[in-house]
């Protein structure tokens, strides 16, 4: 080794975790393919969904919560509503401004996609036990709430 007193640790467990996001992302993406669906598109209405009934978020709730900029949304949105998987009812709490709503069929998109991911992720897990993914779940959200809270200090 070049470096001996150099700690890889970090290189190893996030160097494997891309591999890993990297490797399962095709087989992601295909299943949002198969229902007419991209990833950016996906995450909007499984968003809606998980908001459960009325299946309705103001843009700027949309946009804090998937961590995009509203001009990102702005494109999804149009392209969701052109496919008819979601509809712009007006807010009526405030007057100038329209919600986002899935729509019935945008609903039933979103209920076959998530169910669909979910298969195929839990594929991808097949090779953990239960006692195994439960840990690992339980390393990564501590690992993600880390860098969440902003503890590491910039270079």
């Amino acid at each position: 080794m070049e470096l001996p007193d150099v700690d890889t640790v970090g290189m190893a467990i996030l160097g494997r975790a891309r591999l890993i996001a990297t490797q399962a992302r095709p087989a992601i993406e295909a299943v949002f393919a198969e229902h007419g669906l991209d990833t950016g598109e996906f995450d909007v209405v499984a968003t809606l969904l998980r908001s459960g009934q009325p299946y309705r978020l103001r843009p700027t709730e949309l946009y804090r919560s998937l961590m995009i900029s509203s001009g990102g949304l702005t494109d999804r949105l149009k392209r969701l509503t052109k496919a008819g998987l979601i509809r712009r009812p007006p807010d009526e709490a405030d007057g100038r401004g329209l919600l986002v709503e899935l729509t019935p069929e945008g609903r039933r998109v979103a209920e076959a996609a998530f169910r669909r991911d979910m298969e195929v992720e839990a594929r991808i897990l097949d090779v953990l036990d239960d006692e195994e993914r439960a840990r690992l779940a339980t390393l990564l959200r501590k690992l993600a709430r880390s860098l969440e809270d902003d503890i590491i200090p910039p270079a």
